[in-house]
């Protein structure tokens, strides 16, 4: 499966971002796809998760009620809603898949085996 993540910019704190992450291919129902975050002399970090058939959603401690993770399957697209932003979601965000992910793995980024190029998020004071 190819992956292409969008919809990063520019922000004040406190507003909001979507992004999306197009997917390829006729099974992405069947992949988990995760949100991850990189930012400049951080680790990368997990964000969220979303079981392919949209039931089950897991987010980072440091987003949950601020951010989103949902899935569109007959479009291919997950998104990532972003309320609340702080400075400190500023990051290079990445979608990966993956298809076989069991739970305990899923906030591990070395357990994904498809990513997409990253979209650059940037909260401005």
């Amino acid at each position: 499966v190819q992956l292409q993540a969008s919809g990063g910019g520019l922000v004040q704190a406190g507003g909001s971002l979507r992004l999306s992450c197009a997917a390829s291919g006729r099974t992405f129902r069947r992949y988990t796809v995760g949100w991850f975050r990189h930012a400049p002399g951080k680790e990368r970090e997990f964000v969220a998760a979303i079981r392919g058939n949209g039931g089950a959603t897991y987010h980072a401690d440091s987003v949950k009620g601020r951010f989103t993770m949902s899935r569109d399957n007959d479009k291919n697209t997950v998104y990532l809603q972003m309320n609340s932003l702080k400075l400190e979601d500023t990051a290079v965000y990445y979608c990966a898949a993956d298809s076989q992910l069991i739970l305990s793995s899923i906030r591990e980024w070395s357990h994904y085996d498809y990513w997409g190029q990253g979209t650059l998020v940037t909260v401005s004071s």
